[in-house]
């Protein structure tokens, strides 16, 4: 099949919808955001998202590879992380100028097999011609495991409630069921089968559950820094390890030596935050107690100098 990288450009509706939806969903207690509203940072992965035709959908959920993303035949596809520069506000309820390329495609072998990286470029210009949003987004194409078979039995009924859950500043738990998934899923047009369909995640692709969407852990970490920190970033560096499973007990937590817990809300505008989602090992024999499944790294404008009279 003969594929050419390209780019697509669209005109966007920063739909208010999808935003209100995520705040139901986050109850993070970070005030609530509306038509009007600067978009807080990583939200238009909600507010823009748009649901392809059915005749388009692939067999893993997804829309079917060959068109803007290139026809990689490995089945298994992970968000890995990327970059988002935020250079000016985009305001919910406004439409944006949306350019997508396709920026690089890389065969690699890894300790799994073969893998493919691809780097898709997004920029994101708001009505008045200024460019609002620079994105680098990693989404990484490797080969099935075995069926695991093996996994834990899907999390009671019992719904968690409140998935971002505040312990204090720069301490957090994010808590997951089949249900916050499913939100998640709607709030972000994403039909990957991983995500809600069990028998497909673990005898197909070999997870040992249901899988907690990249995008959700990175978008929890950033939340975060809207109720802990007093200025929104002008740049998010973020990476997904390891995957979450569904009922997995997830600490959301801030690394940052600038920033010791407890005084990230008094934090200077300049400085930068490291941020670090851990959960126990499920491997029975790992040395380590904890793995770490995320880690985002913010940067905050450098405050104004104070004039002196």
């Amino acid at each position: 099949m003969s594929w050419e990288p390209h780019t697509v450009v669209t005109e966007e509706y920063l739909d208010p919808g999808p935003v209100a939806a995520l705040t139901a969903l986050l109850g993070s207690g970070a005030p609530a955001v509306g038509p009007g509203d600067p978009l807080p940072p990583l939200w238009h992965w909600a507010a823009l998202a748009r649901w392809p035709a059915a005749a388009e959908i692939g067999p893993d959920g997804h829309p079917r590879r060959g068109s803007f993303l290139p026809p990689v035949e490995l089945p298994r596809r992970m968000f890995a992380g990327g970059e988002v520069s935020f250079e000016a506000p985009l305001l919910v309820g406004s439409t944006v100028r949306r350019e997508a390329t396709v920026s690089a495609v890389t065969l690699k072998r890894g300790r799994s097999g073969e893998l493919v990286v691809v780097v898709v470029q997004i920029t994101l210009t708001g009505p008045d011609g200024v460019v609002a949003v620079r994105e680098r987004q990693d989404l990484i194409y490797r080969e099935a495991a075995a069926a695991a078979g093996t996994g834990p039995d899907t999390p009671a009924a019992d719904p968690v409630g409140v998935p971002l859950l505040r312990h204090g500043p720069g301490d957090w738990e994010l808590r997951t069921d089949p249900t916050v998934l499913m939100r998640f899923s709607a709030v972000t047009a994403n039909a990957h089968r991983i995500h809600y369909d069990r028998p497909y995640a673990t005898e197909v692709e070999g997870y040992r559950g249901l899988v907690v969407h990249g995008p959700l852990t990175t978008l929890a970490l950033a939340e975060t820094l809207r109720v802990d920190h007093t200025c929104p970033p002008v740049l998010l560096r973020h990476r997904n390890l390891a995957p979450v499973f569904c009922g997995d007990q997830v600490r959301l937590r801030s690394t940052s030596p600038e920033t010791p817990p407890g005084t990230e809300a008094d934090a200077p505008c300049g400085a930068n935050v490291e941020l670090v989602a851990t959960g126990a090992s499920a491997a029975p024999t790992a040395t380590d107690a904890t793995i770490t499944h995320s880690a985002l790294t913010a940067e905050f404008p450098t405050p104004e100098p104070k004039s002196h009279a």
